[in-house]
């Protein structure tokens, strides 16, 4: 996780810049981001059954092998329209590998540190984004942005291989299945408490589909911010978040996961608002610091999906959770482009009354000890 999101950090941040730079409308960008949200769903389910199927070290490398032909095929990119079909296979990490990422915690930790187990994840993740934007935002300065791109899909590519000599050594038994299991199984196997999760997850996944890709193109074309800046701004917003990784994870070990989702949700209902409102960089920096307080409650919400997934079906039940949740928010970001059309600020606004709905639902429907 730490290799490949160092490399994938010098450059996805920027990717729809990029894209614009080889002439692709907003709304393409925007059916970029909706492209990314569809495989972020039909992806989930196949890479937890490999997963289950397959064990946990054959799935990574796996996975690893086919988003480095997606990191080459973005980095030879002379048309916008190829850069759907990169899409294809650098979503498998993004996308198949989460389920099995998800399932080392549950296969390795005990309920009552599953949550301190998602908060090492997250922080693997999140380190090389203190680092690795603003990196690439001084590449593009240096050298460009297209060339400054692909200098880091290219280190994207050498990481990948290292990933892969560490992924060689993942241990982990399979558990077989004692009778056959489909995607409906998966599906009855919900709790209840798993259900309405599952619901006001797509409220708030879809404020932040709705706006995400544009942050980078509303920051540097509407607020007049550089390149260099926008990677410091994703650095606080990752410095942010570490900072309260740990104290969350403890204090839930006490109070329970709820508390922290409903902080994390009301995160996100808030991000797109401070964006909108922000004027100039200091602004910006508080926006970017709610939006590292998103990630408050993240590790005790996959927590709470682990601890309602039969044992023997983590990774099929995460993949078909994030199958789900990802397929009903496909649209927003299209959406969000066709918005934009209208007014800049719109698809934020609309994104924040979108979230305070997924708040409202969580709130009042999930109970974590529920059966």
């Amino acid at each position: 996780m730490l290799l490949m999101n160092l490399g994938e950090n010098l450059w996805r941040r920027f990717l729809p810049k990029f894209l614009q730079s080889l002439g692709a409308p907003i709304t393409a960008i925007g059916l970029f981001g909706t492209a990314e949200d569809f495989l972020d769903g039909v992806y989930q389910y196949p890479g937890g059954w490999i997963a289950d199927r397959y064990g946990r070290r054959a799935a990574l490398l796996l996975f690893v092998s086919l988003t480095m032909i997606g990191y080459g095929l973005f980095a030879v990119l002379r048309n916008w329209l190829l850069a759907f079909l990169a899409l294809g296979f650098i979503m498998a990490w993004d996308a198949m590998a989460s389920p099995t990422l998800f399932a080392v915690v549950g296969d390795a930790l005990p309920s009552e540190k599953r949550t301190m187990g998602f908060t090492v994840q997250a922080i693997l993740r999140r380190v090389p984004i203190v680092i690795a934007p603003t990196l690439g935002g001084f590449a593009i300065a240096a050298l460009g942005l297209r060339g400054g791109v692909r200098i880091g899909l290219l280190l994207s590519i050498l990481l990948a291989l290292a990933t892969l000599l560490v992924a060689s050594r993942v241990r982990i038994p399979v558990l077989g299945d004692e009778k056959i299991i489909n995607m409906r199984h998966v599906w009855q196997s919900f709790p209840d408490a798993l259900r309405w999760l599952l619901a006001s997850d797509i409220f708030i996944r879809t404020c932040e589909g709705m706006v995400d890709v544009f942050l980078v193109i509303y920051a540097i074309n509407v607020v007049g911010i550089s390149a260099p800046e926008f990677g410091i701004l994703l650095a606080v917003q990752a410095a942010s978040a570490m900072l309260v990784y740990v104290p969350a994870a403890r204090i839930a070990e006490y109070t329970g996961k709820k508390p922290f989702v409903i902080a994390t949700f009301c995160c996100f209902a808030l991000l797109p608002l401070a964006i909108v409102w922000a004027a100039n960089f200091a602004w910006l920096v508080v926006a970017f610091v709610v939006g590292g307080l998103r990630e408050v409650g993240e590790p005790a919400r996959k927590a709470l999906i682990i601890d309602l997934a039969a044992p023997s079906l983590r990774a099929r039940v995460v993949g078909l959770y994030y199958l789900v949740r990802s397929l009903a928010i496909a649209p927003a970001a299209f959406v969000g482009g066709l918005l934009w059309r209208t007014s800049p600020q719109l698809p934020f606004y609309v994104a924040a009354a979108i979230g305070a709905i997924g708040v409202v639902v969580f709130t009042r429907t999930v109970h974590e000890h529920a059966p």
